[in-house]
């Protein structure tokens, strides 16, 4: 698992990259405020209920939730199952809010 700031992941989006962004928050968090990530909620990657992200797996996926240890929790998940390639947003939404809300 490698991490990445949300500074670094806010220039990424600015900069036009297109990148594979999970929310593994619940629903009703991804509801209140999102920067667009796919929602998959973590208690569905433990489930190994994965199918959406199968045509992902040899590219990069970054992660987030709340704070970073439920996104953190999800890539090892992920990496168990194959996934190379998982990148931990640290500090999460938490960070992105107070540096950019």
């Amino acid at each position: 698992m490698q991490t990445i700031t949300v500074e670094a992941l806010k220039a990424r989006l600015d900069a036009g990259e297109q990148l594979n962004i999970i929310d593994v928050r619940e629903p009703h968090e991804h509801a209140e405020f999102n920067i667009g990530g796919t929602l998959i909620p973590v208690g569905k990657i433990r489930n190994m209920e994965i199918e959406e992200l199968e045509d992902l797996r040899g590219q990069e996926l970054i992660i987030y939730c709340r704070s970073g240890n439920r996104s953190g929790m999800a890539c090892m998940v992920l990496e168990q199952l194959g996934f190379a390639n998982t990148v931990n947003v640290v500090g999460g939404m938490l960070d992105w809010q107070s540096k950019f809300a």
